[in-house]
């Protein structure tokens, strides 16, 4: 008797998504007839023009827009019509959301910081300390925890961004222009960064308009006029992406994170 093989449950998956602000001639078509799939492991960028439509696609897969028309399944959930509560809840277990602007609270320090997505999980003291303490590890600042954001540099900041994001093992890290406010240095600590979690099995996904951002990835899908006018794989085109130099403490933090609610 043969074994029917797998199938891979995509982490996004987008069918016919349209997405409308306005009535009558003042209606805009922000997002037409998008259908895209990215897979556990992919490293996707988003590129595209201001107005293209690409900001608008990142609300939606955060769940932070709902679509106007089609269907969106975040790693195999319809989270379509959900209510606001839900895609809360949605928000906190299954996507980890890094910004252009860190978006860290100024008064806590950074371990303090990224523990937050954990202590609206309900996860326990210990628990949310010890996990937060391996997210900064891995992503270099193991020494810096005590230190608030004003003490830190933009690219130090942007790091415990990702350590946040990614401390309560999400299936889909999500950032928003992550290297726009950082000098090219800490932009490639970032984006190495970005390379290792990826190279442990994490998806990411990056919206940016910068070309050497999107050359990092495994694939670019450029938006215009609210469209995919592009689908493009690099990997056989370029060749893998840089070395990473990312803690290898990366791994470890799905296996720390079992206990975690889901």
């Amino acid at each position: 008797m043969t074994t029917a093989p797998r199938v891979r449950r995509p982490v996004i998956s987008l069918h016919d998504v349209w997405k409308t602000y306005g009535l009558g001639e003042a209606r805009v078509h922000a997002l037409r007839q998008v259908t895209v799939r990215i897979d556990r492991a992919d490293y996707v960028a988003i590129m595209g023009p201001s107005g293209s439509g690409k900001t608008t696609f990142m609300n939606i897969v955060s769940c932070m827009d709902a679509p106007t028309r089609g269907r969106y399944l975040l790693d195999g959930y319809d989270v379509t019509n959900l209510e606001e509560t839900d895609l809360a809840e949605i928000r906190n277990h299954k996507i980890g959301l890094v910004f252009q602007s860190f978006n860290l609270l100024p008064r806590l320090n950074a371990l303090e910081n990224v523990e937050l997505p954990l202590v609206y999980a309900g996860v326990s003291r210990s628990q949310r300390r010890a996990l937060a303490l391996d997210a900064l590890d891995a992503v270099g600042l193991g020494a810096r925890v005590k230190h608030r954001p004003a003490e830190l540099s933009g690219g130090q900041q942007q790091r415990v961004a990702i350590a946040r994001a990614i401390v309560g093992d999400p299936p889909l890290l999500l950032a928003d222009e992550p290297t726009g406010n950082l000098a090219s240095a800490q932009a490639d600590e970032v984006l190495e960064i970005f390379a290792g979690l990826n190279a442990a099995g994490r998806t990411v996904v990056v919206i940016t308009h910068e070309p050497t951002v999107g050359e990092r990835a495994k694939r670019i899908v450029r938006f215009s006029d609210g469209r995919i006018v592009d689908d493009n794989r690099l990997a056989a085109r370029l060749g893998p992406p840089p070395p990473a130099r990312a803690n290898p403490n990366v791994a470890s933090i799905g296996s720390r994170t079992k206990g975690v609610p889901a």
